[in-house]
């Protein structure tokens, strides 16, 4: 029985961190269909309202969602990474950070979804674009402080994780800088024109996965663990196996 379980532990520990970089590739993939599929318009416009109104609209912004849901369960398989490693310090923090962003950021993107389509549809209608002006009332307000503070959380946690994967000697040190840079750009690019969005969906496409690479390629063996972890690892595995062979 424990040469089964034991034989079980590293085969669960692999898959885990085999998803969390799945998961963590399809959020880079993710980012980058969200600005490509939007639509963009004058939003004070019927074209805006028709944009408001697409179904287009709807799919690209739930791209995103799942974008950031994607992200956090990734970092959840990082984090278990990290955690053998002298940035485990880091790694906690990082992943509770990483997930209160995105917990504050996913209800302003329903905000922005179902609201700014039914008024483009109500405004179509209408036929009336001043309708459009009630856009902003969706947009700002307490949601937009909501969502400031998510982007703002989630921003320090992937530099948190940057200098993780920097000081841990498992991954690549460069692989958390463009995701760090990503997510720290994430607010000013909404400010940029369509081309910037999704050069900047490309920025967070690389991050997301030049790390998970790291995590499915994996790391020998003596930089996974801390200093005299590896050792009482083998000295585990040895009294495991003695015991094992006199039963």
């Amino acid at each position: 029985m424990t040469t089964i379980s034991a034989s079980r532990e590293p085969t669960v520990s692999s898959s885990r961190v085999r998803l969390g970089a799945v998961s963590l590739a399809l959020s880079g993939i993710l980012f980058v269909l969200y600005p490509l599929l939007r639509p963009y318009s004058d939003e004070t416009s019927l074209q805006g309202a028709a944009a408001f109104a697409s179904p287009l609209w709807i799919v690209a912004h739930l791209l995103g969602v799942m974008g950031f849901i994607f992200v956090a369960l990734g970092l959840l398989a990082l984090s278990s990474v990290l955690q053998h490693t002298v940035a485990r310090r880091l790694a906690s923090p990082a992943l509770i950070l990483a997930w209160l962003g995105v917990g504050f950021i996913l209800p302003y993107y329903g905000a922005e979804m179902f609201g700014l389509r039914a008024l483009g549809q109500e405004a179509l209608r209408q036929h009336s674009p001043a309708l459009l002006s009630l856009a902003d009332a969706i947009r700002l307000g307490p949601g937009a402080i909501v969502f400031g503070v998510g982007l703002l959380l989630l921003a320090v946690g992937a530099i948190l994780v940057a200098i993780a994967i920097w000081r841990s000697g498992t991954l690549s040190r460069w692989s958390g800088l463009p995701f760090a840079l990503g997510f720290v750009l994430y607010l000013p690019q909404f400010f940029g024109t369509p081309p910037v969005r999704v050069v900047h969906g490309f920025l967070v496409a690389l991050g997301c996965l030049w790390i998970a690479w790291g995590m499915l390629k994996g790391q020998r063996l003596p930089s996974q663990f801390l200093p005299g972890q590896a050792s009482e690892s083998s000295k585990h595995m040895r009294d495991k196996d003695a015991h094992q062979i006199s039963v």
